[in-house]
């Protein structure tokens, strides 16, 4: 039975600390409300375009997301999302357009959220999760999926409506699970994806299928890309993933069999690994660990009982 010790517990995953943001949905149909805190002074707001938003670093050496007073904001209507109100009153919001605009002291620069969700506050962190999901739904579900008329933008940025057969489309969340397959010996199973560097290991990963549990999910994956029989399974955490629309869902997960028959559609390479093996392999640069945002590095750190080893120089 695996055993492990979490020394990592005080370290936030990325994208999951508590931002202080209320997102106040309450308000989110009160168009008098909206407006009222649209113009207010203290409103700030930023734009999202690709999945990118503007970054900066301060003097004292943070990093903050680029956000303006809405009176200085670029002119959008249809795609102003309400994101939310902090502990003082301010409220937030996210502007969806075809480009970033361009900053006159050129210190800013554009980053998406595998770069930025590791620099950023966890309160900017946050509001930019937040308003990258929106746009990557708006940008996908435009039309009607009943009736195929193109939709309306509703509720700040939070539904869609059909103007033609009256339905309403809600942002899209695809949840996915992430598992660190562990065995008898206390090894961990990681996998090297088709697509992925030599060397790059993680976690396998996958997503639920329809009309199946989280645990069922777990299981059915494992097999699939590894041929290795799952028996207990044990929720850890979660973290959203808007790549463009998904919520991993992570686990640890016991191995019953430990023979690897990779599938080779998904997973290239498999290995088990004990904790000095991949110690070792992490110091010598055999092995790439995972994107330090990836809920993936900390549930490798789980089962290794502390920050996971980094390659010799």
């Amino acid at each position: 039975m695996t055993t492990w010790t979490d020394h990592t517990a005080d370290r936030p995953i990325s994208l999951t600390a508590p931002s202080g943001i209320d997102r106040a949905a309450h308000h989110r149909l009160d168009e008098a409300w909206l407006a009222a805190a649209w113009s207010h002074p203290s409103t700030r707001c930023f734009v999202v375009s690709g999945g990118q938003a503007l970054i900066d670093e301060t003097p004292d050496g943070r990093t903050e997301l680029v956000m303006t007073p809405s009176f200085e904001a670029p002119l959008t209507e249809a795609h102003r999302y309400f994101l939310g109100t902090d502990a003082d009153g301010v409220s937030y919001f996210a502007l969806q357009k075809d480009a970033l605009p361009g900053r006159m002291d050129q210190s800013a620069r554009p980053a998406g959220l595998r770069e930025a969700g590791l620099l950023l506050s966890p309160r900017d962190a946050g509001l930019m999760v937040h308003a990258v999901a929106l746009e990557n739904w708006q940008r996908l579900h435009r039309f009607c999926s009943r009736c195929g008329e193109r939709t309306v933008i509703a509720a700040a940025g939070h539904i869609r409506r059909c103007p033609a057969c009256g339905a309403e489309h809600y942002p899209r969340t695809d949840p996915a699970v992430i598992m660190a397959v562990t065995d008898d010996d206390d090894r961990i199973l990681l996998g090297r994806q088709v697509h992925w560097p030599e060397g790059r290991f993680s976690t396998l990963a996958g997503f639920v299928e329809p009309g199946e549990s989280i645990e069922q999910s777990v299981r059915r994956e494992v097999f699939e890309e590894v041929g290795i029989t799952i028996g207990e399974v044990q929720y850890i955490a979660s973290q959203p993933w808007p790549f463009p629309s998904s919520l991993m869902l992570g686990f640890l997960a016991h191995a019953v069999t430990t023979d690897i028959d990779v599938d080779g559609d998904e997973i290239h390479e498999a290995r088990w690994f004990s904790r000095e093996e991949l110690r070792s392999a992490f110091e010598t640069g055999e092995v790439l660990p995972p994107y330090g945002i990836s809920i993936a590095a900390r549930l490798i750190e789980l089962w290794y009982g502390k920050p996971l080893p980094t390659r010799s120089v």
